[in-house]
């Protein structure tokens, strides 16, 4: 299936909008293209390529809302699909919290559709394969992989006058590596718009050299560290931090940026003044959608500066209820960080750790935003500007605010699962109990 145009889907959506006879309606439609491979034991598993459509129809009579979903878009599946909507509508309780469809907005011109993604055939999908298997035999290891890429395009339409498009593309990659002794394992991911940012042998050399270095790892004490964190370990408890950023949640108490006594941090000092958050869409690393789900436009929104709170996300409802103009939720997360590499942070530590990855993290309390998990794919010991060996996995309790204001060094920053992250060099990062798991 051909990923529409900006013109075609628009077609569609008048079409299916022309049917309409509620108070308000909303359809959304998405299309996407993907291919994936997936290989284990240094041997290709599985190799599929998928094709969908979706046209969602939200139609409402008052406050009584309902939605329906169809995947063909002839007049005559269009105009059953807006009855359905229609239908559960009149069947719904009310909803106290139904905003109307938004009017026309304004967007910005993101640039989150690249050709070459979208060109990407099998024969590139298993050369990456090969980029992972190959060394990883060589090296005696054994590697376990994915990449997927996808191609796809969303639009929006309303019964305000609304109307949204836009295509993007994406490249998903993942690496597992593993000795064949079973005492070392090595890791990476990788996620671009543009498949050309893209080096398989690259990355799966750095999962190749994380394994062989992580073998026959010893144990030291729990207790705090000073850790130098990878944005793959970082990003865990920093996405859930972005989270935070809910004023509902804040408003009504329930979250760390809630204040004693009421009201929220809003302008408050939380974190290191070096820390830096903000969100765009229009960066060119990692570039989003220039609308939100529900229409609202995106715009480059600063969450933290110089450690302060600037801004909490409201929905249009809650904006409502507050009397302020809404906020909608980050799309990405882009945290500003410094010119050290992780080569020059590893060099500045007399005494800590290296961690690579955290995992099966969860939370332990909402109000402090503190966490537990665990760390794996190679966890090193550093003394003297060198690592020494590697060590044995740690369950940490750790609150990313506590991290933020432990700050040592900013490094580098990386993207990461959509986001720029920096390498961070932090103090007392506290693990509790080891983890006998390579």
């Amino acid at each position: 299936m051909a990923i529409y145009t900006k013109e075609e889907a628009k077609q569609i959506l008048d079409k299916a909008l022309s049917f309409s006879k509620a108070d308000t309606c909303e359809i959304n439609l998405n299309a996407s293209n993907s291919g994936n491979i997936r290989y284990a034991r240094n041997t290709v598993s599985t190799a599929g390529y998928q094709s969908n459509q979706t046209l969602v129809v939200q139609s409402s009579f008052g406050n009584k809302v309902g939605v329906a979903t169809i995947d063909e878009f002839d007049a005559a599946s269009l105009e059953k699909v807006v009855r359905r909507s229609e239908e559960l509508a009149r069947l719904s309780p009310e909803n106290p919290e139904f905003m109307p469809p938004l009017g026309q907005q304004e967007y910005l011109e993101t640039k989150t559709f690249h050709q070459s993604t979208a060109n990407v055939s099998p024969e590139y999908r298993a050369e990456v394969a090969a980029a992972s298997i190959e060394p990883a035999r060589a090296k005696d290891v054994t590697a376990a992989g994915f990449l997927n890429d996808s191609a796809g395009m969303s639009a929006m339409i309303n019964s305000a006058g609304l109307f949204a498009y836009n295509q993007s593309t994406n490249v998903d990659f993942t690496v597992t590596m593993r000795t064949n002794d079973g005492t070392g394992s090595g890791w990476v991911t990788r996620d671009f718009n543009n498949v050309d940012r893209f080096d398989a042998a690259e990355a799966s050399q750095i999962a190749i050299d994380k394994a062989l270095m992580s073998r026959e790892a010893k144990a030291i004490e729990p207790g705090k560290y000073t850790v130098i964190l990878e944005p793959a370990a970082s990003i865990g408890l920093l996405g859930n931090m972005f989270g935070a950023f809910n004023a509902r949640t804040a408003d009504e108490g329930r979250s760390f940026m809630s204040k004693e006594g009421g009201g929220t941090k809003l302008g408050e000092k939380i974190v290191d003044e070096r820390v830096n958050l903000y969100s765009d869409p229009m960066n060119p690393l990692v570039p989003t959608s220039p609308w939100a789900g529900d229409g609202q436009a995106y715009k480059r929104m600063n969450w933290l500066e110089n450690g302060v709170v600037k801004n909490l996300a409201y929905s249009r409802y809650w904006a409502k209820e507050k009397g302020v103009d809404p906020v909608p939720f980050p799309s990405n997360g882009i945290m500003e960080g410094g010119d050290a590499s992780l080569e020059d942070m590893i060099k500045d530590t007399k005494r800590g750790v290296l961690v690579t990855r955290l995992w099966y993290i969860r939370s332990v309390d909402p109000q402090t935003l503190l966490y537990t998990g665990l760390t794996r794919d190679g966890t090193f010991f550093i003394e003297n500007g060198k690592i020494k060996h590697p060590i044995k996995n740690f369950r940490f309790n750790e609150s990313p605010i506590i991290m933020l204001n432990n700050l040592e060094t900013l490094g580098q920053q990386v993207r990461i699962n959509g986001n720029l992250i920096p390498y961070m060099k932090v103090r007392d990062f506290t693990f509790t109990s080891l983890s006998d798991a390579v």
